[in-house]
Parts: structure tokens; C-alpha cells; sequence
């Protein structure tokens, strides 16, 4: 008895639906851009994505997360021995707001030593990408890892 009460229950549930009135497939897509422009390119093409070799002495592994809303971002770079940044790459697990950020500040570290990436700040990076204010915890991908 129970399998056809399920039964009715999904038919019910088809017809309903069946008789909903249809909206043009335009009305049902999202707008065209929520996201700056410049956070739909990092977010489509992603600069640096990858891991270094977290056991060689000049490379330096940070790791961050965004409790407000469960972002997880890692950032590495490695380092010559004049203290320039030679490379950097990052992962993340999180919106497009953070993949973005997280992508930018590697364009960015890249060519400077680490000092001068420390002077960078995540309001410098969501100021670039355009971000609201809402999304300001979503640039906290920069706090630089410092090498062993």
C-alpha cells in the first residue's frame, strides 16, 4: 500500500508540474554577469593552480579558511635565494569570488620578494576584482606563506 501511495504522490507531483505555466527559457536563466567581469575571468581561467613540492627548503605553504562560508585556501610559493617569489600556486574549495582572489594574488606575488607580498592586502585584491563588500572574506587567500 505504501508503494502506491508513492506512487499517486509522484503522479500528483508530474502533473502539477505538467500544468505550471512555462516561462521562455531566457526568463529562466541566470542574469548575464553576477560576477565582475574580472572575477568570471579568474574563475574561467584560473592562473597557477597546482601545488609545489611542500618538502623543498624554499617553498612555503600557507593555509586559510573563511568561516563564514567554508572557503579553504592554499597558497604556496616558492622562493629564490635573493628572497624573490619565483612561482606560486594555489587550490581552493570555495566560490568564485575566492578562486579568483586566490588566482589574482599568485599573478601578483609572482616577481616580488616577500616582503613586498606581505605589504599586499586582501582589500587591495577585492578592490581589483571588483568584489562587494560582502565578499571581502573571500580575498583572505593572502596571507603569504613565509619559506622554511
Amino acid at each position: 500500500m505504501a508503494a502506491a501511495g508513492a506512487g499517486r504522490l509522484r503522479r500528483a507531483a508530474s502533473a502539477v508540474l505538467l500544468r505550471a505555466p512555462r516561462l521562455p527559457a531566457r526568463e529562466l536563466s541566470a542574469p548575464a554577469r553576477l560576477y565582475h567581469k574580472k572575477v568570471v575571468d579568474h574563475y574561467e581561467n584560473p592562473r597557477n593552480v597546482g601545488s609545489l613540492d611542500k618538502t623543498s627548503k624554499n617553498v612555503g605553504t600557507g593555509l586559510v579558511g573563511a568561516p563564514a562560508c567554508g572557503d579553504v585556501m592554499k597558497l604556496q610559493i616558492q622562493v629564490d635565494e635573493k628572497g624573490k617569489i619565483v612561482d606560486a600556486r594555489f587550490k581552493t574549495f570555495g566560490c568564485g569570488s575566492a578562486i579568483a582572489s586566490s588566482s589574482l594574488a599568485t599573478e601578483w606575488v609572482k616577481g616580488k620578494t616577500v616582503e613586498e607580498a606581505l605589504t599586499i592586502k586582501n582589500t587591495d585584491i577585492a578592490k581589483e576584482l571588483c568584489l562587494p563588500p560582502v565578499k571581502l572574506h573571500c580575498s583572505t587567500s593572502l596571507l603569504i606563506p613565509t619559506p622554511k
